[in-house]
């Protein structure tokens, strides 16, 4: 049967302004036990300890307050669960905080809680990278279970851009034993993402949702679902198929009891075994299949002087611009090899990884011969990567399948043993078994591996292509395990290789090749891969094929220096600088703001509403923008020209809350795109909120609060300025809608970032 957890525990407790709710684990215990209590009389078998907020970023007496916060939940008699929330940080490169830092602050919660506890669930997490280093943390600290639940918006997307294929794939490769979805929407909202959950995991599936969306009821906030709308809206989830079912945001233990006594005869169910091969970034799921996908082999120095002279000087844009230029051009995946003999590859590859996944939305290959580089990169790596490589050889597969088992990945394995590689395509067969049955040996699946059976040129020996077109057609028909080949190896010491290459990759096609590394760039290249899906069906109305050669693909970046709207739109910070110095030769500061500067954030912005750019690439493009404003503002200062814009708008997230991630997205963008921010921070008193307004003559104020029992100090704050000033004000925040900011009195209602933009930018235009 379906087990049960509780419901809220903040809007239980009813919070006053400021008051944080871990801190009651200590000041007032009976408090925090009265609410566990009403959970386990409504029938939860799981409790879950008061540590939501817990971390030594917000305490400095973390140990205490945990181990207090399980002993509460315990004492309620049920199973515990060990709570973890987001840090209230986002991760570098869009935030301050370090994956490793953030790794170690989950890391203190387990260990402090790990003792009394039945299991561990991570919850409300909106972005896939901090919730891989708390997923690490769980499992480097302690052998519970782990449930990780993930907060998603209406359009099935996290904060942070992870879509529920992506964020799934992810999860089941670091090995959790629970994935689902909590808090930000009521019950009926997550039925979609449900169902979308059951069709791409195989795990088990937890739904804990709000009672419905918050509304202001004389300065209280409530939920508009009634305990028994949501058991209904309940039993049609647990219908659809779960294991665990709860509440979170507004739910109280009668919506608990109401959803047991509807659904505790429901039988658990666990969504069908996938034998899909996944990998993934942090937004983008990539599925090796029957439709076969293109890896870019351009970043490799494998005969490139200039890129070896780029690894040589650390040259990250090098890197990214490659990335770039590839992607632009239909590369699914990016390969990623940055080794020389004379640099420390282990920081190289990671610095590569940690680069590339901040600007591309593309999965990656990481392509490594030293373990310990390997394991460095995919323990950073935002998403499920391909794994370049294993082989035969005991000592590899002793080597990298611990790495792949402990971190996830698709990986890739070599027909080469401690013989080398055989001649003949039934020698390569019978390595590629052996690597496949040890791969089980260590818990892995066959859909998370990929053969190659390795390209050795024609020009040595007149069988080898041959020889290796007849193991791919085994390996991919008769094992029934996905195949790459890096194509180009086939044509080496052989004029004119493309025609070589493109002949050699259409019969690999043909054959069963799952994933061609290529080059992208290459034209017959792809005009081969894009007929050979039209001609076998793969390709829907040959839709693909006619874009390939109809339609005016956007110029992809070179190695040289980019134009100033384009840097910023691929979020490269440094050629933004570079092409701002070199147009302020002749060019005005305000027509290159106004020309170049603005029209890219506003593509990027379009993007972003549109669901092909996310977050992080978004937060990039910002900060070359503002490295493009930096140097137009060393000129002004220069010349004397500088002027403050008069477009003043005061930010904060409102007293009570200490979530700040929100407001410091909306502030950069606001930055970007000229107006003079006063960030006041996070926790800001009413009273401060209208002394800086009044003080700085602000007539736009912009407001944030992600907590639920904050939201009262919203309107507070709305209040106070509509009665002391004549100043608007604009507000936002995980757990407003649009009807609440009415009700609270707000004038402006931003459901994300660009939407704060453009209401300031029609604001201090005169059309608001």
């Amino acid at each position: 049967m379906i087990r049960f957890f509780d419901g809220g525990m903040g809007s239980m407790l009813k919070l006053a302004a400021g008051e944080l709710p871990e801190k009651l684990n200590i000041n007032e215990p009976d408090r925090v036990f009265a609410v566990h209590k009403g959970y386990a009389d409504a029938g939860a078998q799981f409790i879950t300890a008061n540590t939501f907020g817990a971390n030594s970023l917000k305490y400095d007496n973390v140990d205490e307050l945990v181990k207090a916060g399980v002993v509460l939940a315990k004492k309620a008699g049920k199973k515990v669960a060990l709570d973890i929330g987001p840090s209230g940080k986002l991760l570098k490169p869009m935030g301050d905080l370090d994956f490793e830092r953030a790794v170690e602050l989950f890391a203190e919660v387990v260990n402090a809680g790990k003792d009394g506890s039945d299991v561990v669930i991570i919850e409300t997490m909106s972005d896939t990278y901090e919730l891989k280093a708390a997923v690490l943390a769980a499992k480097e600290n302690c052998d519970l279970p782990v449930i990780a639940s993930m907060i998603f918006d209406e359009k099935g997307r996290l904060l942070t851009g992870g879509d529920v294929k992506s964020a799934c794939a992810m999860l089941e490769g670091l090995g959790v034993d629970y994935v689902g979805v909590n808090c930000g929407l009521g019950p009926k909202q997550m039925i979609p993402l449900v169902k979308a959950m059951r069709a791409c995991t195989s795990l088990p599936i937890i739904v804990m949702p709000n009672a419905g969306l918050p509304e202001s009821v004389n300065g209280q906030t409530v939920y508009n679902v009634s305990p028994e709308e949501f058991a209904e809206d309940m039993l049609e989830i647990a219908k659809i198929g779960v294991s665990i079912l709860g509440g979170c945001c507004g739910t109280t233990p009668a919506h608990i009891k109401a959803m047991i006594e509807l659904c505790k005869d429901v039988p658990d169910s666990v969504p069908d075994k996938k034998d899909d091969t996944i990998v993934c970034s942090y937004s983008t799921a990539v599925s090796i299949g029957k439709k076969p996908v293109v890896i870019g082999e351009r970043i490799n120095p494998t005969g490139k002087k200039l890129f070896k002279e780029a690894l040589r000087n650390h040259d990250m844009d090098y890197i990214i611009k490659e990335g770039l230029s590839q992607y632009d051009k239909g590369a699914h995946i990016l390969d990623v090899n940055v080794g020389l003999p004379e640099i420390d590859e282990v920081k190289m590859l990671s610095d590569a990884v940690f680069n590339l996944q901040s600007v591309l939305p593309a999965p990656l290959q990481l392509d490594s011969s030293d373990a310990a580089a390997l394991e460095k990169a995919m323990r950073i790596y935002n998403g499920k990567p391909m794994v370049n490589s294993v082989n035969g050889k005991q000592t590899s597969m002793n080597e990298i399948f611990p790495l792949v088992k402990k971190y996830g990945g698709v990986v890739v394995c070599l027909c080469l043993d401690e013989n080398g590689i055989p001649e003949t395509a039934q020698g390569r067969i019978d390595i590629a078994k052996k690597i496949i049955a040890t791969a089980q040996e260590y818990g892995i699946e066959k859909k998370d591996l990929v053969v190659d059976a390795l390209t050795m040129t024609i020009s040595t020996n007149k069988d080898n292509a041959i020889e290796t077109l007849k193991a791919v057609n085994y390996i991919r028909n008769e094992l029934g395990v996905g195949t790459v080949l890096g194509v180009s190896n086939i044509s080496f010491g052989l004029p004119k290789r493309d025609a070589i290459n493109t002949a050699f990759f259409t019969l690999a096609l043909e054959n069963g090749l799952s994933a061609g590394i290529i080059n992208p760039l290459s034209e017959p290249m792809m005009n081969a891969y894009y007929s050979f899906n039209a001609l076998m069906g793969y390709d829907d109305n040959c839709t693909e094929y006619i874009e390939s050669v109809t339609a005016t693909q956007s110029t992809a970046p070179s190695t040289s220096n980019l134009d100033l709207k384009t840097a910023i739109i691929k979020g490269i910070k440094e050629d933004a600088g570079i092409c701002a110095k070199e147009l302020l030769k002749d060019t005005q500061p305000l027509d290159i703001i106004n020309e170049y500067i603005i029209p890219a954030l506003d593509v990027v912005g379009d993007g972003f509403e549109k669901n092909k750019v996310f977050l992080p690439q978004l937060l990039m493009s910002a900060d070359s923008a503002k490295e493009a404003f930096s140097v137009i503002k060393e000129h002004l200062v220069l010349s004397g020209q500088e002027k403050k814009s008069e477009n003043k708008i005061v930010i904060a997230t409102v007293e009570g809350d200490i979530h700040d991630i929100g407001k410091n997205i909306v502030k950069v963008l606001l930055a970007n795109y000229g107006f003079d921010v006063i960030d006041l921070g996070k926790d800001v008193k009413c009273e401060t909120v209208l002394e800086e307004t009044i003080k700085n003559d602000c007539k736009l104020v912009a407001l944030s609060a992600l907590m639920t029992t904050t939201v009262p100090n919203m309107e507070k704050t709305i209040k106070l300025i509509h009665e002391n000033t004549d100043a608007k004000v604009m507000v936002g925040g995980a757990v407003l809608t649009k009807s609440y900011a009415d009700m609270i009195d707000a004038d402006f209602y931003a459901k994300d970032a660009m939407e704060s933009v453009r209401i300031a930018k029609s604001f201090f235009g005169g059309e608001a």
